[in-house]
């Protein structure tokens, strides 16, 4: 009998390092390495027009919308599939991140935007939700020239972004674990490494 796989999802503002230390974990663990928005062939075009600053403004909802377009997908073609045949995966965003950013960000009803997720994933929820906290001043200079839709969004906007992680982490211990994410990228790793063989029974 096959071994279902563990679901473990890296969320965090801009320039949090969410992106090297999933990759590192993935590595470690042989996962499977996802991201979200993408991970398959229609979410990699909806990554596109989420994130192309050539977009222009997208309404919240119909943001929200595309977001959740993109989980349901990504769940039923890659994350579902892999943790049933009994791999590990590694996710880059995930629901967290569309309460975080539509919900607190674009001013949605968090729950309800948590809602629309828990029905596009068929309530596919992570084993562990690793939040990588930076200051607003080392995220900024994290970020190269060349900004996102989201990434451009101002700075009260991920302010709000930032408050929404961190009531999500508060509101579910049991879930989510903060880790500072200004340390060296080998401390970091080091932090994650231990939050996982603490929380998740590999």
């Amino acid at each position: 009998m096959i071994t279902r796989g563990k679901f473990i999802v890296f969320e965090g503002g801009e320039g949090c390092g969410k992106t090297t230390q999933s990759q590192r974990l993935a590595d470690r663990l042989g996962a499977v390495l996802t991201r979200q928005p993408g991970g398959t062939a229609l979410g990699a075009r909806l990554r596109e027009v989420l994130l192309s600053p050539g977009t222009g403004e997208i309404d919240p909802r119909a943001e929200a919308l595309l977001m959740a377009a993109d989980r349901a997908q990504h769940t039923a073609e890659l994350i579902r599939p892999a943790l049933d045949a009994g791999s590990h995966v590694v996710c880059d965003r995930y629901v967290g991140s569309s309460v975080a950013y539509q919900g607190f960000g674009r001013g949605l009803d968090p729950d309800g935007v948590a809602a629309l997720s828990g029905w596009a994933t068929d309530n596919l929820w992570p084993d562990l939700v690793v939040l990588l906290t930076v200051p607003a001043e080392v995220s900024a200079a994290r970020l190269g020239p060349d900004l996102d839709r989201f990434e451009s969004a101002g700075d009260d906007f991920h302010r709000r972004v930032a408050e929404g992680f961190i009531t999500q982490a508060r509101n579910d211990p049991a879930r989510w674990v903060v880790i500072d994410g200004t340390a060296s990228i080998d401390e970091v790793a080091a932090a994650v490494d231990a939050a996982v063989a603490e929380r998740v029974a590999l």
